[in-house]
């Protein structure tokens, strides 16, 4: 039976044909998983909608299990010192001993969360299906719905915030929401990108001294060099699709990855690009790479399938390669007081040695 997939209309908007079966996505785990629910109507653009305006019943909360520490998770970061990870049926989960035990959050959605982002030790936001818009006062312990857009029917991908009040999220079919109330209101900013074919778009960041960066499917890249006000597309190194990006601890340095190793360092807030080779022990590294993070010391590390950890301590000119023997897709990282990291993925949580090998390990 054939399964139904999108075409676009003269005005942008997908329509359902049926046909062989054929995806748009080309996505490492922290990205494939969030968008099976896209192939279905966009029928019509998300309106903003007010906090209160949303009120959660217990039959669409988070099921608490002892099971969710090692279930699906697709990012973790820090709220001051506790660590907080995101991921399927809405489970988050928080740390304050370094990754050794986790508490499962009161979150009121059953949807998979893709991304999270927190300002301080308090206030946070997460991101996932239904185009959900979730935060927290509490260092992440409980959430509230902020946002949800049923009929987009497509996920947000990533979410980033300037300060308290200015934040983004971006996700499928050229999803671009702002909000400058902290989430009381979310306004969709699409139009504000040069994106015609509504590409999706998966990750967004912030760029020492430069502004903020965008990519998306096809290799496209956006930049706004005005905090989200402006943007500007511009030409990048590679057709194929970018599933994250990062900023660099130096000034202009941005770092872009996806598909099959595919990993792009530019000086200059995206204006020139250079392919960063991976070398493993049985050649080049060919895994997509779906997460990363850059640590408090300055070193960046990336992560995706087969378990890979890919770490660079000389602001992304060069990385070493790790491959984990329990071969786990990765999709989020970040790292300990002590310099370990706390990896996320397929089967949960696992702390790593500083390289990403097991504890104990170089």
């Amino acid at each position: 039976m054939s399964e139904p997939v999108m075409r676009r209309t003269q005005f942008g908007l997908p329509v359902e044909s049926f046909r062989a079966p054929t995806f748009r996505f080309h996505s490492p785990l922290a990205k494939a998983l969030s968008l099976f629910s896209v192939l279905s109507v966009v029928a019509v653009a998300a309106v903003p909608i007010t906090a209160s305006a949303l009120a959660a019943d217990a039959s669409s909360s988070s099921i608490e299990s002892p099971k969710a520490v090692s279930s699906l998770l697709l990012d973790v970061v820090h709220a001051g010192k506790r660590l907080v990870a995101a991921g399927d049926r809405g489970h988050i989960l928080y740390s304050d001993d370094d990754g050794k035990s986790w508490s499962q959050a009161k979150v009121p959605t059953r949807q998979m969360l893709t991304s999270v982002y927190f300002i301080d030790d308090k206030k946070g936001w997460a991101v996932g299906h239904d185009a959900q818009i979730l935060a927290s006062e509490d260092g992440g312990a409980t959430w509230t719905l902020q946002f949800e857009d049923l009929q987009r029917e497509a996920p947000l991908l990533d979410v980033w915030f300037k300060d308290a009040n200015t934040g983004f999220a971006v996700g499928a079919y050229g999803a671009l929401l702002t909000t400058a109330d902290g989430g009381k209101h979310w306004d969709d900013v699409s139009d504000r990108l040069d994106n015609e074919d509504q590409y999706h778009l998966n990750a967004i960041t912030a760029v020492k001294d430069s502004g903020l960066f965008v990519v998306g499917e096809m290799g496209s890249m956006f930049r706004s060099a005005d905090w989200g006000e402006t943007w500007e597309r511009i030409q990048g190194p590679y057709e194929g699709s970018l599933f994250g990006v990062l900023g660099a601890a130096d000034s202009g340095v941005v770092i872009a990855y996806g598909l099959r190793g595919h990993l792009f360092r530019s000086a200059d807030f995206g204006t020139t690009w250079e392919t960063i080779p991976l070398k493993t022990t049985g050649g080049e590294l060919e895994f997509g790479l779906s997460g990363g993070a850059l640590l408090p010391n300055g070193s960046l590390v990336v992560v995706g399938h087969g378990g890979s950890v890919l770490k660079s301590n000389d602001s992304g000119r060069s990385f070493s390669v790790v491959n984990r023997a329990d071969r786990m897709s990765l999709a989020g990282v970040i790292a300990d007081d002590k310099g370990n990291l706390i990896l996320v993925g397929q089967g949960g949580v696992r702390v790593a040695s500083p390289t990403g090998a097991e504890l104990g390990q170089l």
